[in-house]
């Protein structure tokens, strides 16, 4: 019988506890006070550091914060572009050599008809 009165909390907790950790995986958040706000941004500072995080019309901002007001801002990360900093593979090098012609045929004159 106290099995039946443990599941139903263990899965209220699961419930709780379920949407925080999705959460934590693709947001951040920072608490500081506002530096400066733009319709395109916000930057809040948080001791030394510059947080400048991009706003859009879908974000959220109450009316009553301005430059100064402490705030908690939560963001997520978005890739624009992705650029490989790999060395080509050394097997690419051998075949791009062999349909190089010589040095020695490049440097000489072609010959008149």
């Amino acid at each position: 019988m106290n099995s039946f009165r443990l599941l139903p909390r263990l899965l209220a907790l699961a419930a709780l506890v379920a949407p925080a950790a999705a959460w934590a995986a693709d947001s951040y958040q920072v608490t500081g006070p506002v530096a400066e706000m733009t319709d395109t941004k916000i930057v809040v500072m948080k001791g030394k550091e510059r947080f400048e995080i991009a706003r859009s019309a879908d974000s959220k901002v109450p009316a009553d914060v301005k430059v100064g007001s402490k705030v908690t801002v939560r963001y997520t990360m978005t890739a624009v572009e992705v650029e490989s900093k790999d060395k080509p593979a050394k097997a690419d090098k051998p075949a791009a050599a062999a349909d190089a012609k010589p040095a020695d045929a490049a440097a000489k004159p072609a010959k008149k008809k």
